[in-house]
């Protein structure tokens, strides 16, 4: 397949942006897109970040995508107060799509009773089971499996070994990536006098429309009723969703997260990476969970959370930054003992402990 090129009139056309020429016969066919350092003649860039304004003067971009306050920085200029929904969008234009099979190969194995809508692909090595139903233009990768009962909207993709279990539910325009598994059976377990025994997970996934899932992530089976993700919501590689978690519209889940089962997640929530959120709590909508917090309590609509234990963002970002300088501290504190007559601290860890030191430092505070 050869590689799109469009006019620059034509791509400003498309974004619906101002195109601004120094020359205004030089309206040049684009063949790409890259970054201000990287781009050359015949590519497209943008500047989103002020950071980086300084490259407008060196770069080789053939034109570039600006606010209003650059547009006479560059020879062309595709000019919008928002630069970076413009560059996502511009992409849209220059992706090629994986994959070059079209039809139903012979090598899958499609049950009597699956139902294939139109214009379906379904690649060799993919299994589809009874009462499957796949929506018109579905893309199946080789290797995947989608059980009994499976139903799959329109357009969905599904790259390799993707898996789907029995009764999972996609909605229209789902991207699955590579080794996804949704509907896997959920982490129930008791303890009994006899030892542990499972708890069996016999409810199922759904996924509503426009959601994608990254490679290797997981997204369990409910033990009763279901497991939701609603529409939408974008979840990164290596991310575990929890039995009967429900996770709201149009949220970023960052690589490496983990939700705990029961878990409720409302609308337009951003998990960063490796946060980890505890089963049965309600974590508000438009609430942002920083890297690596440790989530035990419930969290507000709106509230931005960082830490482990969570606390708000701007305390956790205080405690970072001191958190380096308390051996110091401990110096400064120790000497201050010793000029003001108490009995220093002692060297066993007991005492070093940063709450003794802290009652230490108060109580000396206190009686000066």
């Amino acid at each position: 397949m050869p590689n799109p090129s469009f006019k620059l009139s034509e791509i400003a056309d498309k974004l619906g942006v101002k195109l601004s020429l120094k020359d205004p016969e030089d309206d040049i066919v684009i063949t790409g897109i890259n970054t201000l350092e990287e781009a050359g003649p015949t590519e497209l860039s943008f500047l989103a970040n002020p950071k980086y304004v300084s490259q407008l003067s060196t770069t080789r971009a053939g034109a570039v995508i600006v606010r209003p306050e650059h547009e006479k920085d560059v020879a062309r200029a595709l000019v919008t107060d928002n630069p970076y929904p413009m560059f996502a969008q511009a992409l849209t234009f220059f992706v090629k799509p994986q994959g070059s099979f079209t039809g139903i190969s012979h090598m899958a194995c499609i049950h009597p009773e699956a139902e294939l809508g139109e214009d379906c692909t379904v690649y060799p090595f993919c299994y589809i089971g009874p009462r499957a139903r796949i929506g018109k233009g579905c893309v199946i990768f080789p290797g995947c499996y989608i059980g009994e009962d499976c139903e799959l909207g329109e357009n969905c993709i599904l790259y390799p070994r993707v898996v789907l279990m029995a009764g999972t539910k996609l909605g229209e325009a789902c991207v699955l990536q590579p080794g996804a598994v949704i509907g896997g059976e959920g982490f129930g377990f008791v303890r009994t006098a006899e030892g542990i025994r499972k708890v069996p997970q016999i409810g199922h996934v759904e996924l509503g429309s426009h959601v994608e899932i990254g490679a290797n992530a997981t997204v369990d089976r409910a033990a009763l009723s279901s497991t939701l993700v609603g529409d939408g919501t974008c979840i990164d590689n290596l991310v575990m969703v929890g039995h009967n978690v429900h996770i709201g519209k149009d949220c970023l889940i960052v690589s490496q997260v983990g939700i705990s089962g029961s878990t409720h997640v409302g609308d337009n929530v951003t998990m960063a990476g490796q946060a980890g959120i505890s089963g049965h709590l309600h974590i508000g909508s438009n609430s942002t969970i920083g890297p690596q917090a440790g989530v035990a309590k419930d969290i507000s609509e709106g509230q931005v959370v960082g830490g482990s234990p969570t606390m708000d963002y701007n305390t956790y970002l205080r405690n970072a930054t001191l958190m380096p300088k308390l051996p110091e501290l401990f110096k400064r504190v120790a000497r201050l003992e010793k000029e003001m007559g108490h009995k220093p601290m002692a060297s066993d860890k007991t005492d070093r402990s940063l709450v003794a030191m802290w009652n230490r430092w108060m109580s000396m505070m206190h009686h000066r």
